[in-house]
């Protein structure tokens, strides 16, 4: 196997790291992963990152190109990444108001402005914090890691290139077999077991089998474990035993416990990771040190933060007071959402926006639609925080300017911003209705409504809570057993499967362990490029 791009040759002139042809590309191919990822956050209620496959992807079309390097390549699918968490911060708030108020109305102007709000936020505040959490604390960032290790260890034959694609074009027809022509069931459920009050079952999507091989066993098993005690212990025992007096009681309760989990988990993020150190992250910030460090001109910072005030408060009704507190909170989530992600690869976007809705709430007189506005403001600009830090921790490895990326992020979270919403809305129209039980359960943005709208079991909550901080002081992953409790079973179970496929492969045959990376990522693309292509086909074919 011989070494690609030109023997790994590396770029020495900020010319030749962020090129027109690269912000093309990375521009197109941020619409195709915006476009994906708002499917796959709707459906699956998970959105692993999509650093490895737009690595590959941007290696493949420059090495088509010819003369291309190391650091063209990371500028590039720096550009690509940024709207896949834009769509998550949106994907996972914003459908909340119609599961609040099915009639409610929200114009595309007004989810412009938050997207664009989060977006500008989450490029500014991880551009500042780049040099302390990369450089300084040294955080893993593994899919950072990751996404440098692929594109240093791209070969000449293209056999990454040659797995990713007919992964996905396979992926791509079994999805259209399935949603298009109804040939394949979507999902199977034991009606035996149903009969018993256990719903147990498995969503029958490559995309779930991928995204459990991602995040692997140890947080798919977490997962799954939570997912067991919500539809094998609490549900049925607690019912058969008069805990609860029904079903739905039963699952009331494990949803607000669920939640409490996650919210409490933020919590100890903040108390035990981001305050103690306090100065050391925000010091450089203030003194204006980390602009120079981290690509961003501290004199156009002040000017930018008002702007966005000013964009919230007239194309919105979240008020002056609200989005200043929106913007102060962006300021603290965006660094536990580089700590969490720096330590796990794990980025709960949404719970950061539901902490920040709490306080916002609690000093404001905000209406709930608005409520909805902070929480995606906060999600959005936390999910590019994750993104963009992975790819800063990229770029560390291959010595590409921090400058560079920082353009390269903008490019993509801005078109991110503006394709999410036509797709959120294209989604909407398709489908007709978003929440558990439909097609779209969006389960992270139904956690956000119960917050909005009063949770249906406040003690459940308040237990969560307090376990979720423990857990996490512990050092415990009591977010993801909270996703696992209120999230449907067989998502749980597919998403498990594939972590178990990981973790086989990873004893039995741990040189496969890179190309079940990409395999995983096909899967991804595939079914979520394919879902939207249907969702739009059916919009435009309504009478």
């Amino acid at each position: 196997m011989k070494p690609a791009l030109d023997n790994v040759k590396y770029a020495k002139g900020f010319k030749d790291q962020l090129t027109f042809r690269g912000i093309i590309i990375g521009a197109i191919g941020s619409i195709i992963i915006t476009t994906s990822s708002m499917y796959v956050a709707l459906r699956m209620g998970a959105l692993p990152w999509p650093t490895i496959f737009v690595a590959v992807l941007s290696m493949t079309i420059l090495r088509i190109l010819k003369n291309t390097n190391l650091n063209e390549i990371n500028v590039t699918h720096t550009a690509m990444s940024a709207g896949a968490m834009v769509a998550g911060g949106l994907a996972f708030t914003i459908p909340g108001i119609w599961m609040f108020n099915e009639s409610a109305e929200v114009s595309f102007m007004e989810l412009v402005a938050i997207t664009l709000s989060g977006a500008i936020l989450g490029v500014i505040f991880s551009a500042l914090i780049r040099k302390y959490f990369v450089e300084g604390e040294k955080l893993p960032f593994p899919m950072g890691i990751a996404a440098s290790e692929t594109v240093i260890a791209g070969d000449e034959g293209g056999e990454k290139s040659k797995i990713l694609f007919s992964t996905l074009g396979l992926t791509a027809v079994f999805t259209a077999i399935r949603d298009w022509f109804g040939k394949i069931p979507g999902a199977w459920m034991s009606a035996k077991l149903a009969a018993k009050n256990i719903f147990f079952g498995l969503w029958i999507s490559p995309m779930a089998i991928g995204i459990g091989y991602l995040i692997g066993p140890l947080f798919t098993g977490v997962w799954f474990l939570g997912a067991v005690i919500s539809y094998f212990v609490l549900i049925p025992i607690g019912v058969k035993l008069g805990w609860f007096a029904s079903v739905e009681v039963a699952t009331a309760f494990k949803d607000s416990l669920g939640i409490g989990l996650m919210v409490g988990t933020g919590i100890g993020i903040l108390v035990k990771g981001i305050l103690p150190k306090a100065k050391e992250i925000y010091g450089p910030m203030i003194s204006g040190k980390a602009a120079k460090e981290g690509g961003v001109n501290m004199k156009w910072v002040p000017m930018a933060l008002v702007a966005i005030v000013f964009l919230l408060t007239i194309l919105t009704d979240m008020g002056f007071i609200a989005s200043v507190l929106t913007i102060l909170g962006v300021w603290l989530t965006t660094a536990m959402a580089a700590s969490i992600t720096g330590q796990t690869g794990i980025n709960p976007m949404e719970i950061f926006g539901i902490i920040v809705l709490l306080v916002v709430k609690a000093v404001t007189q905000i209406g709930p639609i608005e409520a909805f506005f902070v929480a995606g403001v906060v999600a959005v600009a936390s999910g590019l925080a994750g993104d963009i830090l992975n790819d800063f921790k990229s770029g560390f490895i291959l010595k590409t300017d921090p400058k560079a990326q920082v353009v390269a992020e903008s490019v993509g979270g801005i078109i991110g911003a503006i394709v999410s919403v036509i797709v959120m809305f294209v989604m909407y129209r398709a489908y007709g209705t978003m929440g558990p039980g439909t097609e779209l359960p969006a389960p992270q943005a139904y956690a956000v409504s119960t917050m909005v709208g009063g949770l249906p079991n406040t003690s459940a909550f308040i237990a969560g809570l307090v376990i979720g901080f423990v857990l996490y002081i512990l050092n415990i992953p009591g977010m993801t057993l909270g996703i696992g409790i209120y999230l449907p079973m067989y998502i749980s179970t597919t998403a498990f499967i594939g972590g178990l496929i990981n973790l086989l492969v990873s004893r039995i045959k741990p040189e496969l362990s890179e190309k079940g990376t990409i395999v995983s990522s096909g899967l991804l693309g595939g079914e979520g490029v394919t879902g939207v292509l249907i969702a739009i086909i059916k919009v435009l074919t309504m009478s």
